[in-house]
């Protein structure tokens, strides 16, 4: 089979050395089922993968064994040139992602072209209860709708989300650091009303102040603004 295959090659590829780092920055995967494939072997790997007719089993094959082969998935959903079939695969795969790589590593080209079409998406992922399929929809949103598409509702959406989750707030700081840098004027009120809790609130004013795109009078009315326990 196609899956057995595949993992046969990643275990050619594995890199030991590699794993052990790699092993530390995702602590929520099973070190056990790392291998240590190095990310751009995986993406050339993906780009031969997704012209085999039969790669729809390994797609099918879930959940995966090995870190790698989910990594190897997203790689393979990313390069997707229809956009109805992208996204039932990213509609499928969401659930089984259980690491922040693999979520933040999938990023479908195709979606650059069919903006309006995916916001119906990112409204149900992030009310998921599943962290990576909130975190996926926030990515998404600070991915495509930050700048000409941009509307004062996406912030309010990410606003109002409320985890316990140190992968989500960590999504949440990151998209209103990013957003602070792309509309300053329009998301500066978030964090002078204190639209977030405090923590993520903290963070994403951390997050601006080591930004090149946040300028220094910015960064020191945002060192004003932190929230003091």
């Amino acid at each position: 089979m196609i899956t057995d295959d595949i993992r046969e090659e990643l275990l050619r590829e594995q890199d030991k050395n590699y794993r052990d780092f790699q092993v530390k920055l995702i602590p929520t995967s099973d070190a056990n089922k790392v291998i240590g494939v190095r990310t751009p072997a995986l993406r050339t790997y993906a780009k031969r993968l997704i012209k085999e007719p039969d790669v729809s089993l390994f797609l099918r094959n879930l959940p995966h064994l090995y870190f790698e082969e989910n990594q190897l998935h997203a790689f393979i959903i990313s390069e997707m040139k229809d956009y109805d079939k992208c996204i039932e695969e990213v509609e499928s795969f969401l659930p089984y992602i259980d690491n922040w790589a693999t979520c933040d590593q999938m990023s479908p080209k195709v979606f650059k072209k069919h903006r309006q079409e995916l916001l119906s998406h990112i409204h149900i992922w992030v009310e998921s209860e599943e962290t990576y399929t909130i975190r996926f929809g926030i990515r998404m949103l600070m991915q495509y709708f930050l700048e000409d598409e941009f509307e004062g509702a996406y912030p309010e959406t990410v606003a109002g989300i409320r985890s316990e989750e140190y992968y989500v707030n960590m999504m949440i700081a990151w998209y209103f650091a990013t957003a602070l840098s792309k509309q300053y004027d329009k998301i500066i009120p978030f964090f002078e009303n204190r639209r977030l809790d405090d923590w993520t609130h903290n963070k994403a004013v951390q997050k601006s102040l080591e930004s090149f795109r946040i300028t220094p009078e910015q960064k020191e009315y945002l060192k004003s603004l932190r929230v003091k326990k």
